[in-house]
């Protein structure tokens, strides 16, 4: 069998794209692209916060059901914990890795082999414990919202954590190394296509916050600020991006949409 190319060859549909983007983003049991190259991993970037938007509207109905009979700790704490295992924890392991990397100080070689490394250092825990209970307080706040609400909350958020994968994925942004997940994905999404997808976002997270149709649309976009200044400094340190960085801008953008849908 000939192995999957990862060129910028011609490229398979965008049915290719779509179930690349399912299979790694979810844990669906979606049979893997029939051709996979970068075209592909370009269009399945490009579809990420669409999945993200699916995922995440499963998940605000599950919070819904969840704080209709639980306190809402309990609720919220349920519906990270799905998310996480929806999302194969692919990247709350990115997060840890990527922190575990920059508080080596070591050399961009030396960060790089222990962002590889499977083991989760103090670093890594600590940046998984400070995030997974920021998502767990917000969701616990966002729980109170009137069912569209709260689905377009949760909705926005994880549609939102996807989009910073898509801008990471931006023309332009170099891989840290010839091969992996960044390899196959850097630098392959059209600036168009992530405003486009920047605005579908923003537009789904208007319903989001109750009498504030601003607020939500400002959370993605503050959300894309933070996650374009970290992308910058990330490829200054390692050279460019890798699948645990994509993880990482991932969880922070989550986590600060779900931040900004909860203020004032």
């Amino acid at each position: 069998m000939t192995p999957p190319s990862w060129t910028d060859g011609p490229g398979g549909s965008w049915l290719d794209g779509l179930r690349l983007a399912l299979t790694t983003y979810t844990v669906a049991p979606v049979a893997g692209p029939g051709t996979l190259d970068r075209v592909v991993a370009g269009r399945a970037m490009t579809l990420g916060p669409a999945v993200g938007a699916l995922l995440g509207a499963l998940l605000g109905g599950l919070l819904a059901v969840f704080a209709a009979g639980l306190p809402a700790l309990v609720a919220a704490t349920l519906t990270v914990g799905l998310a996480a295992l929806l999302s194969r924890g692919l990247h709350l392991d990115g997060l840890a890795d990527t922190v575990d990397a920059l508080g080596s100080y070591r050399s961009r070689e030396r960060a790089l082999e222990i962002m590889k490394s499977p083991e989760v250092g103090p670093f890594g825990v600590v940046a998984l414990i400070l995030v997974l209970l920021l998502q767990v307080g917000a969701l616990a706040q966002l729980s109170a919202r009137p069912l569209p609400a709260l689905v377009a909350a949760v909705a926005a958020a994880v549609a939102g954590g996807r989009l910073a994968i898509t801008e990471a994925c931006r023309r332009g942004v170099p891989a840290a190394r010839p091969g992996g997940m960044g390899a196959l994905v850097a630098g392959t999404v059209h600036p168009a296509a992530l405003a486009l997808a920047a605005l579908l976002v923003a537009a789904l997270a208007v319903p989001a916050v109750p009498g504030r149709p601003w607020q939500g649309p400002a959370a993605v976009l503050a959300s894309l600020l933070v996650v374009a200044g970290l992308r910058v400094h990330l490829v200054r340190r390692f050279g460019g991006v890798t699948g645990d960085v994509l993880g990482f801008l991932s969880e922070t953008a989550t986590t600060v949409i779900a931040i900004g849908l909860i203020l004032f």
